[in-house]
């Protein structure tokens, strides 16, 4: 006995007796157009419905993936070809083609029905759609007219396949060993007790939580890093000067040194004077023009130091670089604006 093909036999034997309407209109056809035929057509509702018998008892039985839906009775024992479960034995459960020419040729098979038992070469069957559109118990003996057998029971589902083993892998544990005691071979560390019960979603949610507060971390310790560089960059490339700049010292001093640089021996005060009367006198104006661009240039070079907490220490040394400086000229020039002597 198929074993599939048993299921199908218990919902079979409960139509037996079903009549067909004078139009060819079955129940099976008309659940077939609704159910299976993804456009509805209204053909089903009045075609030959043997094999539309067999697709509603598999529905009712729960075992529509091994037995096939077919309106067709070519295509499905073609399907059973295709599955390795189509043969030339008889078989209780199996489902029977028939070939009315007996020709053996799948392409021309004419019928089908459901072998109930075996008695030597008699089939009794269940078929849908014979004797004038009746669902009866029919007797056929060896008269040539089966094409072979589909075996519902061998059809391969993802519920029945065999799970994939790699090569020279050693066999899987007996079912029977499943739970038991331990391979003494384990280290007993690993033998923990389970922990208590907890809901799915409460198991997964804190690794989940670990895991995204774990890469929001990294992304924002990543930004800041990233953001700190291309600041410090940039200031690194506006503070780089084209030349060697001004050392500059908090709290120190820009001024020249105090210790007056020695004349060369040959070179005596009067020389200088001489010097000196043969050299034209800049004007006041011009003079101050020059000053004037020399803290441009002093100022331009610690432009940097604009937000830097000693910059009010500059402000008071420049303002009192610039009173030095007028009380120097004021003192080095006379009324008129001519030099005074050394």
């Amino acid at each position: 006995m198929d074993p599939i093909g048993g299921k199908l036999l218990d919902v079979a034997r409960k139509q037996i007796g079903y009549q067909a309407k004078d139009d060819g209109y079955s129940k099976y056809g008309e659940w077939y157009r609704k159910t299976v035929d993804g456009d509805h057509d209204s053909y089903f509702s009045t075609a030959p419905w043997c094999d539309m018998f067999l697709a509603w008892a598999a529905q009712q039985a729960g075992v529509a993936e091994q037995a096939g839906q077919f309106a067709s009775t070519v295509d499905h024992a073609k399907w059973f070809q295709k599955q390795g479960a189509f043969g030339h034995k008889a078989e209780p459960g199996a489902l029977v083609f028939f070939d009315w020419s007996g020709s053996g040729d799948v392409d021309q098979i004419d019928h089908v029905g459901l072998v109930e038992s075996v008695d030597g070469d008699c089939l009794h069957t269940i078929e849908g759609n014979t004797d004038g559109g009746q669902l009866i118990r029919h007797t056929r003996c060896d008269d040539g007219m089966v094409v072979g057998y589909g075996y519902p029971g061998k059809v391969r589902t993802p519920e029945t396949s065999e799970k994939y083993a790699p090569k020279h892998a050693a066999p899987p544990a007996p079912v029977q060993n499943i739970g038991a005691a331990h391979d003494a071979s384990v280290p007993a560390a690993r033998h923990r007790p389970a922990p208590a019960a907890r809901h799915e979603h409460d198991a997964t949610l804190p690794s989940q939580e670990v895991v995204m507060g774990g890469v929001l971390a990294l992304i924002l310790c990543g930004t800041v890093a990233l953001t700190a560089g291309k600041a410090a960059a940039a200031r690194a490339a506006e503070m780089a000067p084209e030349r060697a700049p001004i050392r500059v010292r908090k709290r120190g001093k820009h001024h020249r040194p105090a210790v007056p640089v020695a004349l060369p021996a040959d070179v005596t005060p009067a020389d200088l004077d001489a010097a000196a009367s043969e050299t034209t006198v800049m004007p006041a104006l011009s003079l101050a023009a020059a000053h004037e661009a020399e803290d441009r240039e002093f100022w331009g070079r610690i432009a940097h130091l604009k937000e830097d907490e000693d910059l009010a220490f500059w402000d008071e040394l420049h303002a009192e670089s610039t009173l030095t400086s007028a009380l120097s000229r004021a003192l080095a020039t006379g009324t008129d604006g001519a030099p005074r002597p050394l």
